[in-house]
């Protein structure tokens, strides 16, 4: 696709996130460390879904013991000391010192087969996010997303990028976002349910269709871009259900300098730094930078 631009590891991480942060769009194939966690992936699915086939975890009923079963394969795999150390020899063999970066949870993302009809559940443990930005909800513009298939994809089931959108101001809900209310929110419901809508804010306006580019890649490359590109789910009716890996990064030097993508549209009031924690030693970002795990967004425009 010529939206994504190939590049090697190990990288210049400077040069990087300058890439990443003007929009470009890049994608390490075939990687040795990628493939080893694809595959790792694969098992761990294939043993937890048993005797269900991952392709087609859509077909567990009913729908609750479905949705329970795939919430607790995501907390599950955020927690296994296995898969985060595979995702750690990801990022050192990438280039990214892990003592200069923080990361977020891992997200085993499943986006069930006809996951967005009506009646379906619109649990995040399922259900296709809709269009936005990452930026919208977390305010931090030197993150950057990370975002892999475990199997196959297609164009009816994968996820849209909507590069064209990078620096156009988009009417959206964010001014009305509160990440407090959404954490407690959880919280108090013990993270047993959340909804795929509530959890992000809005697009407030009708966009063109045929500005979403499908990303189509192979188990075994991953992709990076800029959190505050526009992306989201594609309604899924391919007969197979997405299973997905993802995550979030930030370069600590760069959010201590300013330095991240443009903030054309972001009015949330609270940044979160406290859901990234150093690679090398799991220090919240938000102690290394002196403040509130959740705090006050200060308001000011960030530019390369």
């Amino acid at each position: 696709m010529s939206m994504i631009c190939s590049i090697q590891a190990p990288i210049d991480a400077t040069a990087f996130h300058d890439r990443i942060y003007a929009g470009e769009i890049l994608c390490f194939r075939q990687l040795p460390a990628m493939l080893r966690l694809v595959e790792a992936t694969r098992q761990f699915c294939t043993e937890a879904l048993h005797p269900t086939v991952p392709g087609a975890v859509h077909e567990l009923t009913p729908l609750t013991r479905q949705v329970d079963r795939l919430r607790e394969l995501r907390r599950d795999y955020a927690r296994d000391r296995h898969m985060k150390g595979l995702w750690l020899e990801l990022f050192e063999s990438v280039g990214l010192a892990t003592a200069r970066a923080a990361r977020d949870r891992l997200i085993l993302r499943f986006q069930t087969h006809h996951s967005d009809e009506a009646g379906r559940s619109r649990d995040t443990a399922t259900a296709p996010l809709a269009f936005h930005r990452d930026t919208w909800g977390s305010n931090l513009y030197a993150q950057v997303n990370w975002w892999a298939p475990v199997y196959p994809l297609s164009e009816g089931r994968t996820m849209a990028v909507y590069p064209s959108l990078f620096n156009r101001c988009l009417s959206n809900t964010s001014s009305a976002f509160n990440v407090r209310e959404v954490v407690e929110r959880n919280r108090q419901s013990g993270h047993q349910r959340a909804d795929a809508d509530a959890v992000i804010p809005q697009l407030s306006e009708v966009l063109d269709p045929s500005l979403a580019h499908p990303v189509i890649i192979e188990p075994g490359d991953i992709i990076a871009l800029s959190g505050a590109h526009c992306h989201g789910s594609i309604p899924n009716r391919s007969g197979v259900s997405r299973i997905s890996l993802e995550t979030r990064t930030i370069w600590i030097d760069d959010v201590i300098a300013g330095r991240g993508a443009p903030n054309v549209d972001g009015k949330a009031p609270w940044m979160a730094p406290g859901w990234f924690r150093r690679m090398s030693d799991g220090k919240r970002l938000s102690d290394i930078l002196g403040t509130d795990p959740l705090c006050p967004y200060p308001g000011t425009k960030r530019n390369v």
